[in-house]
């Protein structure tokens, strides 16, 4: 449930930062206990904005803020 509720957060502030991009939340399926966000550009790249694989303990550093999120997405699109 943490998950989803990290993820739940972490795309309401991608949709209200950049409301024009789609948001899919685990879109295949994902790694054992990690948390991740990528952008997938439109040339078919991938660029990861935020990995909580090898981060913790303790577990909630796992997960990033949401504005962390969207200042690495903001950074990525300019």
């Amino acid at each position: 449930r943490v998950f989803g509720r990290n993820a739940a957060a972490v795309s309401e502030a991608l949709r209200g930062a950049a409301a024009h991009l789609p948001v899919d939340i685990n879109p295949r399926q994902p790694r054992r206990n990690s948390f991740e966000v990528s952008l997938v550009k439109e040339d078919g790249s991938i660029v990861e904005l935020w990995s909580g694989i090898g981060k913790g303990p303790p577990r909630k550093l796992k997960f990033p803020q949401p504005e962390a999120v969207v200042e690495a997405l903001k950074s990525s699109l300019a």
